[in-house]
């Protein structure tokens, strides 16, 4: 089980990487999965990943509070309004499915915002 920890945990680290560079692609949730996998198959590795100077300060607010930096959120919720917009736009969906995604994206908006703001 160990190898299998490690190497979801070395994909999730990469894909978080990739996402830092392109817009639509989360970094933030794949680094927190690697940290969760690395923490199970690679002590060393978790360590590297929460002392990370640029990667490290979200994943350690995250575990010490389950907190979310204000710009973080700001950028986000941002992002959330972006994407709902460009999916009406590019596919003019009947309006459940419209719906359906509104309240997918409303959800994750709301669990953003309810999170609190590192101390």
């Amino acid at each position: 089980m160990r190898s299998l920890y490690m190497l979801a945990g070395l994909l999730m680290t990469a894909l978080g990487i990739i996402g830092a560079f392109l817009p639509l692609l989360p970094t933030t949730p794949f680094l927190l999965v690697a940290v969760w996998c690395f923490s199970r198959s690679s002590p060393r590795l978790e360590q590297w990943l929460l002392n990370h100077r640029t990667l490290g300060p979200p994943l350690q607010n995250w575990r010490r509070e389950g907190a979310i930096a204000a710009r973080t959120k700001m950028l986000a919720i941002c992002l959330i309004l972006a994407s709902y917009g460009f999916f009406i736009y590019r596919t003019q969906p009947s309006l459940p499915l419209a719906a359906v995604v509104g309240l997918i994206l409303s959800g994750s908006a709301l669990f953003i915002l309810t999170r609190p703001l590192p101390k």
